[in-house]
């Protein structure tokens, strides 16, 4: 009863870093939403989780170090995104992260051009949102939630 849990939370782990991915590229390529340097790094631990999670089916037997490794990388992304939510509400300054494009001062004339006319997106702008609240609203929630369930996996796994 307890594997198969495990094997379920995992498969959906998997199934929501999957959908994640797929919604913001397409919030961002379809509906033509810009993400901000957060947003661009808040994707990372849904990347991650892919690999672990494809690395697992193959190497199962490293299956606490892989539960363990989830909950490091979920636990790190909602740190990341309550960061972000800091700077949406106006509680954290942004910071170098947000502004990593004009971070270079060797520049030609063509990418100061080329700068100048692309938009760069604020971190404290938000410019999508469902049922009122950001996707880094949403994001603190699912890294928290994946968070503590592996986290009860790994530490109730020598009891399986």
């Amino acid at each position: 009863m307890v594997e198969n849990s495990k094997n379920l939370l995992i498969k959906l782990i998997f199934l929501i870093s999957v959908i994640a991915l797929v919604s913001a590229f397409f919030i961002e390529y379809v509906l033509g939403h810009q993400p901000c340097n957060l947003c661009i790094l808040e994707r990372i631990p849904y990347l991650l989780a892919i690999i672990i999670i494809l690395l697992n089916f193959k190497f199962s037997h490293y299956e606490k170090f892989f539960i363990l490794l989830l909950s490091i990388i979920f636990l790190a992304g909602a740190i990341i995104s309550l960061y972000h939510l800091g700077i949406e509400q106006g509680f954290i300054q942004e910071s170098l992260v947000c502004d990593l494009k004009s971070g270079s001062n060797l520049l030609s004339k063509e990418e100061i051009l080329k700068q100048l006319q692309e938009k760069n997106v604020s971190c404290k702008d938000v410019t999508f949102k469902i049922f009122g609240l950001s996707l880094t609203s949403y994001n603190i929630l699912i890294s928290l939630l994946i968070t503590v369930s592996t986290g009860k996996i790994y530490f109730n796994y020598e009891k399986n």
